[in-house]
């Protein structure tokens, strides 16, 4: 007894501050320790300690100083009190000693041996833990029953990766087609359908159906994934299937979360990455990151920064080329009666503008954070985040000019300057706490991003409409034609603003019954102004402004015939009520059509989840669900030019031309719709061993309807129009079709999955198997002759079935080999009925467009797969590492995989060629590789991405009328250096 009472007073000289946990009274007086009842996750470490003090108990007896910021390793149910442990404290640098049978200190390694604990697997053999937090609390990922796919910050510095561009192709299953950083969609398990053009996006797209998150705060945009650089981030979660639960609307196939690391408060952290690169058929690229960690009141305030700077070298050419009208342009009867290119013709070339590398792209930011500690049960974070991308040029090759000719590869034919200007601003504020038993999260976040977005649109010029406003024929005879520039821009500016407040309720995670709850609101409001400079024959026209009113006809502002009243309808009446305008102010002449449009949506919440464990340590039920309230809104105004041409008509033209041309008020429009209800979730999981867990789940997703630009998609000689063309016989007797709104969409999904461990944690085998039921699914529709104008339509059910599998495997000390394969078969089961504004169904197979096509349902065949849905993706990873004479070298190599996909599920829209614009993009193979080599606190590296120079074709678009294909980056290969100071 001596001994022990001198061993209490050793440790208690020594704890001032100290700690000293109890177990409940009844525990205490145990003899034994008992075993784990439940599982302990990865988290805080003193809060784990009060776990498996609470469990066993036993009483723990330490430093508070020597667990600051420490973490846990997770631990299972059913271990004995050594091995949990041992367990918990692994990689933590300290250890622990028995006092007496029911007393335990713990201590730093060097004080002294460590007695009575379990033999682990080496360091260097067994597969590191990696902890998530996808559902609201920190957890052992192989303990989390869904698919999820991490890229922690050391994954990233060993794959190079600082962009989206660099790491998606290292996530099977998880696809993205766009047009350049910053511009594009993704998708999860294949749930794509097709992508409106990126002008106009903001108001024109489909809501994004994969969140994607920077923290706590939601940054999703239509067509514009924000694309954060990925400079000192904790790790990059990318949850697949519906997360309606927690996550809420924005999440229906899945969330992107990029998680950054936090302020460390008794920690000085140095580190600095700097690199040069070169790229095959391009520039140089150059990159540099800092950051800092600085702790400035000890144990209670510490700030966190990192800067960043990296231009990636272009490798699209902007080649020699003449622009000269055809008389294949669909609008050329605009300009000469007789079908003909008029003699007095301006014809362009870009000799001004032939540069090779003309799409280098620039990202800078900052990111600022401090993390206060009130006390040892609660903390603040304050976070400001800030980053500018300016990508020049463009990023897609022009596989086809206007006029269907073949071009060089990695080349374009632009006539005037184009950029994409990105910007993004983030403020953050988390409190986190205890309140008894449970934790407390408030999270509050304001994140504001503007874009601005210039475009060459010459290629425009071979459109159906153009030459009414370039061309211009005053005289009887075709011989006084004449045909101003075809030079054209649009000019994009596009400020979303996202205000989010959250508050989460969670008891502790050791509990046979635990449970998370939480508020949720969220402000988001998308503002996109969209001018299009295609009005060359400036002196024959007066420049276009917002409206101030709206025009009716007794009441109502459709004619009997369904189309819209205007102007030029008799009897007309104008209704005084301006538009909301990010823009009131005329616009400049040549400014041809505008689009001023602010929509979006208040979303509140109110959700819940329990687990259950059903047998202890073995299985276990959750259950969630969300209540959701969803009030969207739409305003601005839609103009063109037709009207303000002064021909014909000078003396009835306003200057300028307001109110007069054809225009849509939204405002006028009442465009407001609601929409409730709940979503939820379900899983079973079964423990079959510390090591192996088989879980079902079944989940809900949810993506808000909304409203089209204006309700009469359906005009001139389309068949559903109610003209009095031979092909609108139908149209005219049902009042032609119009679409207005569009409901949302649902997603189910059923998955059967597992997770294991094996051969001493030295193996890692993941998978599931699913199926994804897409009903109502939102397409975005904008055929040629049938619906001029872009429409998002609901376009039915599609349903995809699929199977996923990861695995990682420390093969011996210092070889590991990581890899990823998704299946994925998708298909349209169920056709939407189309219906003519008089409720009758519309027959799509007994109509055809003025130059006699055939149509087809907008939502495509039955059996048509999605669009950005291959139906395998694959990777594999080997990385050795070894260590010599003090110095740590190690080399790598990547491969990827990815099969034929489709670029939309839009069935109806053909080229200027009559192709379909459901472009097939070609399977491909792709390889990266690194060597490197480093001592103590430095490392410096060789890396390759794209070693073979593989032409990847990403996707594939009609948009600027031309053909257009996302290619990807040709062979780079870089030298980077790293520096690490750490120290306290």
């Amino acid at each position: 007894m001596a001994t022990v009472a001198t061993g209490v007073l050793r440790a208690l000289s020594i704890c001032t501050p100290a700690a000293l946990l109890d177990a409940p009274t009844t525990l205490a007086q145990a003899f034994e320790p008992l075993a784990l009842t439940a599982d302990i996750p990865a988290q805080p470490l003193a809060q784990a300690l009060e776990g498996f003090a609470r469990q066993t108990g036993l009483q723990l007896v330490y430093v508070s100083g020597v667990l600051r910021d420490q973490r846990s390793r997770a631990v299972s149910a059913g271990l004995g009190a050594n091995d949990a442990l041992t367990r918990i404290l692994q990689g933590t640098g300290l250890k622990f000693e028995y006092l007496t049978p029911r007393s335990i200190r713990i201590l730093a390694a060097m004080v002294g041996p460590l007695r009575e604990m379990a033999p682990v697997t080496p360091d260097g053999d067994e597969l590191q833990e990696v902890i998530v937090t996808a559902n609201r609390r920190e957890e052992n990922l192989q303990n989390v029953p869904i698919t999820i796919q991490v890229l922690t910050g050391g994954t990233l510095a060993k794959l190079n990766a600082t962009t989206f561009d660099d790491f998606v192709k290292y996530l099977p299953a998880v696809t993205a087609q766009g047009v350049g950083p910053g511009q594009n969609n993704i998708y999860v398990r294949g749930l794509g359908t097709s992508t409106a053009g990126i002008q106009g996006s903001g108001f024109a797209a489909t809501y994004p159906n994969v969140a994607v998150y920077l923290d706590e705060q939601s940054a999703q945009l239509p067509n514009r994934n924000l694309d954060i650089y990925a400079a000192d981030l904790e790790r990059i979660e990318i949850l697949e299937g519906p997360q309606g639960t927690l996550f809420g609307a924005g999440a229906q196939a899945g969330v992107v979360r990029y998680i950054t690391n936090k302020p460390k408060l008794d920690v000085t952290e140095l580190m600095v990455n700097a690199g040069y690169a070169t790229t095959a058929h391009g520039d140089q690229s150059s990159n540099v990151d800092a950051t800092v960690n600085i702790p400035l009141i000890a144990d209670k305030l510490a700030v966190r920064g990192v800067i960043y700077n990296e231009t990636r070298g272009g490798y699209i050419n902007n080649i020699p080329a003449t622009f000269a009208r055809a008389a294949t342009d669909l609008g050329i009867r605009y300009a000469n009666a007789d079908g003909q290119v008029p003699a007095n013709n301006v014809v362009i070339n870009n000799f001004n503008l032939v540069a090779n590398d003309i799409n280098p792209v620039t990202y800078t930011g900052l990111r600022v954070e401090a993390l206060v500690q009130f006390n040892e049960d609660w903390d603040a974070l304050l976070a400001q985040s800030y980053q500018y991308m300016e990508a020049d040029g463009v990023f897609a090759e022009m596989a086809t000019n206007s006029l269907g000719e073949p071009q060089p590869d990695l080349s374009v034919q632009l006539y005037n300057p184009s950029y994409d200007k990105d910007k993004f601003e983030n403020t953050a504020l988390t409190i986190g706490g205890r309140v008894g038993a449970l934790k407390v999260v408030y999270a509050g976040a304001y994140l504001v991003r503007n874009v601005e977005q210039v475009q060459d649109y010459t290629n425009y010029a071979r459109g159906p409409y153009i030459d009414y406003y370039q061309c211009a024929n005053p005289g009887p005879t075709p011989a006084t034609a004449q045909c101003f520039t075809p030079s054209s821009t649009w000019h994009d500016r596009e400020r979303n603003t996202h205000q989010s407040h959250e508050l989460r309720v969670s008891t502790p995670g050791d509990r046979r019954i635990r449970g998370i709850g939480g508020l949720f609101y969220e402000n988001y409001q998308i503002q996109d102004q969209v001018d299009f400079f295609y009005l060359t024959a400036l002196p024959y026209f007066h420049p276009i402004g917002p409206p101030t009113g709206y025009y009716t006809l007794n009441g109502s502002t459709a004619q009997p015939n369904g189309s819209p009243v205007d102007f030029s309808t008799p009897g007309a009446v104008l209704v005084p009520a301006p538009a909301t305008s990010n823009n009131p102010n005329v616009r400049p002449l040549g400014d041809g059509f505008l689009s001023d449009i602010t929509r979006g949506y208040t979303q509140k919440a109110a959700y819940a989840s329990v687990d259950f464990d059903l047998v202890p340590q073995a299985l276990t039920l959750t259950a969630g669900t969300r209540y959701f309230r969803t009030d969207t809104s739409e305003v601005g105004s839609i103009v063109g030019s037709f009207g303000c041409r002064q021909l014909t008509n000078i003396s009835t033209v306003p200057d300028p031309c307001v109110n007069h041309s054809n225009f849509t008020n939204l405002n006028a429009e009442d465009l407001r719709r609601t929409f409730s209800g709940f979503r939820s979730r379900a899983n079973l999981s079964w423990k079959v061993t510390e090591d192996a867990l088989l879980y079902y789940t079944w989940s809900q997703g949810y993506r808000a309807g909304g409203f089209n630009r204006t309700p009469f998609a359906a005009v001139g000689n389309s068949p559903l129009a109610p003209g009095s063309a031979f092909n609108q016989a139908q149209a005219r007797e049902h009042n032609g079709w119009a679409a207005r709104d569009f409901a949302p969409d649902n997603l189910t999904n059923n998955e059967l999955g597992w997770k294991t461990m094996w051969r001493d944690r030295r193996i890692q085998w993941n998978g599931a198997i699913y199926q994804e039921d897409w009903n109502n699914a939102q397409i975005n529709v904008g055929a040629l002759g049938v619906i001029n104008y872009g429409v998002i339509l609901n376009g039915g059910n599609y349903r995809v079935r699929g199977v996923e599998t990861s695995v990682v495997a420390r093969a011996t000390t210092g070889l590991t080999f990581e890899g990823g394969a998704a299946w994925n078969h998708s298909e349209l089961v169920k056709q939407t009925s189309f219906l003519w504004r008089d409720g009758t169904p519309i027959d799509f197979s007994a109509l055809e467009t003025s130059s006699g096509q055939k149509l087809s349902n907008p939502g495509g065949a039955l059996g048509s797969p999605l669009a950005g849905a291959p139906p395998l993706q694959a990777n594999l990873r080997a990385r050795y590492e070894l260590t010599f004479n003090g110095y740590h070298a190690f080399a790598e190599l990547n491969a990827m995989h990815q099969s034929h996909s489709l670029a939309t599920t839009d069935q109806l829209s053909l080229d200027q060629q009559h192709n379909s614009i459901a472009y097939d993009l070609p399977a491909f193979t792709a390889y990266d590789g690194a060597l490197g080599f480093g001592k103590d606190a430095w490392l410096v590296q060789v890396h390759g991405e794209n070693l073979a120079d593989t032409r990847a074709e990403l996707y594939a678009n009609h948009t600027e009328w031309y053909k257009a294909i996302t290619v990807s980056r040709p062979r780079t290969i870089g030298l980077r250096f790293s520096y690490k100071f750490s120290g306290r």
